[in-house]
């Protein structure tokens, strides 16, 4: 029988309240406590919260706290990615992002989704979709990444998108819903 957090990340319907998901949510809280009262001039500490955070972080991870995430265990950071201030990550659902990619402040990257049966609703299970974000991406200010959405490489989304469907490589996108603006040079 499969648990919860096999559920979860599987993409089936799970509970949320289940006791193996609240003591890893609980972990994640209590690193990014850590992480949002660090200061500046303590970056050595932030490198070692960010590495105990996360499911995998390259080099050059950089964070302006505060930053929130459900788990960070789902989260795969790969080199120089910036999440600028008051970041939020719902990582329910694997969550991986590319090199040289860059956050605006309160950019917003949900995973997390719930049915749209309100039985299944009322008895508290939900469920959740992956997001991918290409290398050398730039995600404006205030954007949100809905789940299951993926984000070629090279792409720009605008401040302020709501990205519902996936981005090719290579655009610029903006809007709510976010909607193909144009190519950007490489």
């Amino acid at each position: 029988m499969k648990s919860e957090k096999d559920k979860m990340l599987s993409g089936e319907l799970y509970d949320p309240r289940d006791a193996q998901l609240a003591s890893e949510g609980r972990r994640a809280r209590l690193l990014l406590k850590a992480l949002n009262e660090s200061r500046d001039d303590q970056q050595e500490a932030r490198a070692r919260i960010i590495k105990e955070l996360f499911g995998a972080a390259g080099e050059g991870v950089w964070i302006e706290p505060p930053f929130y995430c459900d788990y960070g265990s789902n989260i795969k950071l790969d080199s120089k990615v910036f999440f600028n201030f008051n970041c939020v990550i719902l990582d329910v659902a694997p969550v991986s992002i590319g090199n040289d990619v860059l956050f605006g402040p309160a950019a917003q990257l949900y995973t997390a989704t719930h049915p749209m049966s309100a039985e299944e609703r009322r008895r508290g299970l939900e469920f959740a979709k992956p997001i991918e974000v290409g290398d050398d991406v730039w995600v404006g200010g205030g954007a949100i990444i809905c789940p299951g959405v993926r984000i070629g490489a090279r792409s720009v989304i605008g401040a302020g998108s709501v990205v519902t469907d996936n981005i090719p490589e290579g655009i610029f996108a903006a809007g709510n819903p976010c909607r193909i603006i144009r190519e950007v040079e490489n």
